[in-house]
């Protein structure tokens, strides 16, 4: 139970080894199985609740746990642990997406907290190796924020627009300069606005500070016109 929940740790996660490529296809399972029977979830309103129940819990317990871990251990600071970055501030969103089935939120958690979830799956800013709760604790609510808004896709039938992408970009500019200020306010990093993070990330690729900024802004419009090409698609068929 210590070794579970020690602060301190001697071995460093490594991405790319056993119980990465296992918490991806993890993920990949969890999709294809909720895509396959999304017909049978839609149509049981005992088997949806239990899907919603299952995301919500995925995308809260841990964040409780985290914060009660922060306080029992002494790590709670607010340069590092206010929960300001994309990901956290989707999982937010997500959580209140399920609860309110709000479209304008559906249209945010699909393309923000998809491509950032996704990235951070694929190249993990993460410290702590399997089986310490961080590890657990990170891959859960990142799989939640994926798995929430195409819960809303595939079985409420929620559809993005074009009209979202314009919403996900000044959406993720307005938390830029809010996020922004509060980095600059406590000297803190939140969102990677201020400097790269320190483990192997997709930002080593583009450029020095600040011009990662902009090739961001770049590849997030790519990336979420692309995750929009499947619906564009059946619009047309």
């Amino acid at each position: 139970m210590n070794s579970f929940f020690a602060p301190n740790i001697k071995d460093y996660f490594v991405p790319y080894t056993a119980p990465h490529f296992i918490i991806i296809a993890i993920l990949v399972i969890l999709a294809i199985f909720m895509y396959r029977f999304k017909s049978i979830i839609r149509n049981n309103s005992t088997i949806r609740k239990i899907v919603i129940s299952a995301l919500l819990l995925g995308l809260i317990l841990p964040e409780v746990i985290l914060y009660v871990w922060y306080a029992v251990e002494g790590l709670w600071d607010v340069k590092y642990t206010l929960p300001l970055e994309l990901c956290s501030i989707s999982q937010l969103l997500a959580i209140f997406m399920l609860l309110t089935r709000s479209r304008l939120l559906y249209q945010i958690v699909f393309f923000a907290g998809i491509g950032g979830a996704l990235q951070a799956m694929l190249t993990p800013d993460l410290d702590y190796p399997f089986p310490h709760f961080r590890f657990f604790h990170f891959f859960i609510v990142h799989i939640a924020i994926i798995l929430a808004p195409l819960y809303m896709t595939w079985i409420e039938k929620y559809r993005p627009t074009w009209k979202s992408i314009g919403i996900t970009m000044i959406f993720l500019n307005i938390l830029l300069v809010i996020v922004g200020s509060v980095d600059y306010w406590l000297k803190s990093n939140y969102m990677f606005l201020r400097h790269k993070p320190e483990a192997a990330s997709i930002l080593n690729l583009l450029g020095p500070y600040p011009y990662y900024l902009a090739a961001e802004e770049l590849i997030a419009l790519i990336i979420f016109s692309i995750m929009y090409l499947p619906f564009l698609r059946s619009k047309k068929s």
